[in-house]
């Protein structure tokens, strides 16, 4: 692959409470020239940095400077018990980060690339700074738009798997008890009253439509049939907000994918590296 990890860097943004938030830039190879523009990769949920890094290291191989980051309290189970971040925390901080990248992009266009929550994030930073979106698998959470084979269960996990666990643990152990991946018990607790709201975030936040309204960056919608957890109800739901915004949904089956399941996450693994260039790197702002 067109990439040298040693042009790999670590930095910290300064969140707005003082918090040092780490960044891990990955910037293209001399061989790849000038960058292109800017690609700020926004996690899901209980997803660690590192699983995006064979992607940002694809971007750069191709001229892209790419940018992940994990959101705070993510780092280890110790970090997460001592956490009392919740999701509206983390909203905050990455609006601090999107405003360190484009601060240092030098003119060049940045696109965000949203990943499930990062998806639903897009309203609450400064987006006149994005110059494209780009959701994958991104829908609303409300669980009775969940597929069917997670909805009979998503009560009972909002409810009492899951308020239970973190009271034993310290945090949410997703990934002891097989169920999502580990979390800060404060963003567990808040993603949870969103989930059982019909209208998700807007529980916590009943100026949500009017924040999604205002967003008017070029967007591409990506999503997938055999998506698990995000129905194609719960995606054009969320999508439906983005009132302002021209958006291109595309949404494939395993047919139209050489056969290929990619469900929730399947889509960024290196296995798939020829999609990114072929459904991503077309919609990226340069």
């Amino acid at each position: 692959m067109n990439y040298d990890t040693r042009h790999n860097t670590r930095q910290a943004v300064t969140a707005d409470d003082g918090r040092a938030l780490p960044i891990t830039t990955f910037e293209p190879t001399s061989d790849a020239g000038a960058p292109r523009g800017v690609v700020l990769v926004v996690p899901a949920m209980a997803t660690p940095s590192s699983f995006y890094a064979p992607f940002a290291t694809r971007l750069a191989g191709r001229g892209w400077r790419a940018v992940t980051f994990d959101y705070r309290g993510m780092g280890s189970r110790a970090e997460m018990k001592s956490e009392t971040a919740d999701v509206d925390r983390w909203f905050a901080d990455v609006r601090a980060i999107l405003d360190a990248v484009a601060d240092d992009a030098d003119g060049l266009p940045v696109t965000w690339v949203g990943h499930s929550l990062g998806g639903q994030m897009v309203p609450f930073v400064d987006h006149t700074r994005l110059s494209s979106v780009i959701t994958v698998t991104a829908g609303d959470g409300y669980w009775r738009r969940n597929q069917p084979g997670v909805r009979w269960i998503a009560p009972i996990l909002w409810t009492a798997i899951a308020p239970a666990a973190i009271r034993l643990a310290g945090y949410y152990p997703g990934s002891r008890i097989n169920v999502l991946g580990d979390l800060p018990g404060g963003a567990m607790r808040q993603w949870a009253r969103w989930c059982l709201h019909p209208e998700y975030l807007q529980r916590d936040h009943p100026e949500a439509p009017a924040l999604f309204a205002e967003v008017k960056a070029p967007m591409m919608s990506l999503s997938f049939t055999d998506d698990e957890l995000m129905s194609a109800a719960s995606i054009q739901h969320l999508h439906d907000w983005y009132s302002s915004a021209d958006i291109v949904r595309q949404r494939f089956s395993p047919d139209q994918l050489d056969g290929r399941r990619l469900g929730h996450h399947g889509f960024f693994r290196q296995a798939n590296a020829d999609l990114w260039d072929e459904l991503v790197e077309p919609w990226l702002a340069g």
